[in-house]
């Protein structure tokens, strides 16, 4: 059995301290992974004077120069990893616990036909952390990500090769757009949390964008649906509502209590 690998790819732009979280928690794995990749797009030298300037383990590498967003930043993680087993943790991002690496091994290891696995995840929203994630299902996808976040997903990368990497004219749903294509690939959910995340980047900040990118991706992959297109008006509602006024926002509270995170 070929020897399982994990390369840990990290974006970032701009944000040392976020990027400073991520490296601890990959440093702090019980089980390191095979290699850390950091990809830098910053428009100023802080990132890469910081790793520098400080001793870094054996798997860090990192590529500091300007990209044209985040696909192709991903994209160029991608082409640089030397793993067979590939995360995306962007910065600011986090593993869950010290076992997360250790967890998807053993996964991959029990099942050698498995191509992508997926899992729990906790991410802020509404004032609370809250706990979410259920098993991928096919006939779910036209949600887009609401089963699923890219930060919780180890992918072989054969996929890669197989289906292409991120479409860097995508702005906001590059992973969804990503997910529509290994769909039906062998796949697997861990249902124990996998990553730890505050949803403010791009997908939290341009939440019409991401849902037109979402639509345009599954009509292209999977056919026209207007059940789609209605999810996609419902989500959009539905998320102004609870994040934007003060009553939807202790309605969301409410709702999720059973869902909060228990510190």
């Amino acid at each position: 059995m070929e020897k399982l690998k994990i390369s840990v790819i990290t974006i970032c732009f701009n944000n040392l301290e976020e990027l400073k979280s991520t490296i601890e928690t990959v440093d702090f794995q019980s089980t390191k992974p095979f290699e850390h990749l950091i990809i830098d797009g910053s428009t100023n030298q802080e990132i890469e004077a910081y790793l520098l300037s400080n001793t870094q383990p054996d798997y860090r590498i990192w590529i500091c120069e300007p990209d044209n967003g985040i696909a192709d930043a991903f994209n160029k993680g991608v082409a640089k990893s030397e793993g067979n087993i590939i995360n995306f943790l962007n910065s600011g991002d986090e593993f869950y616990d010290s076992t997360t690496i250790q967890i998807v091994l053993e996964k991959f290891k029990l099942d050698s036909s498995l191509k992508w696995l997926h899992g729990a995840y906790v991410f802020f929203r509404g004032g609370i952390w809250l706990h979410a994630g259920t098993p991928f299902r096919l006939d779910m996808l036209y949600k887009g990500m609401r089963q699923i976040s890219h930060q919780s997903i180890f992918a072989k990368k054969e996929l890669f090769d197989k289906h292409g990497t991120f479409n860097e004219s995508k702005k906001v749903a590059m992973d969804f757009d990503w997910l529509a294509r290994v769909a039906e690939e062998r796949g697997a959910y861990i249902n124990y949390p996998l990553c730890k995340f505050y949803p403010d980047g791009i997908s939290g900040t341009n939440v019409w964008g991401g849902l037109k990118e979402v639509s345009e991706s599954y009509e292209k992959y999977r056919g026209f649906s207007i059940k789609q297109k209605a999810w996609k008006i419902r989500a959009y509602l539905l998320f102004q509502f609870t994040q934007k006024t003060t009553f939807g926002k202790m309605l969301f509270q409410l709702k999720n209590k059973s869902s909060e995170l228990k510190k």
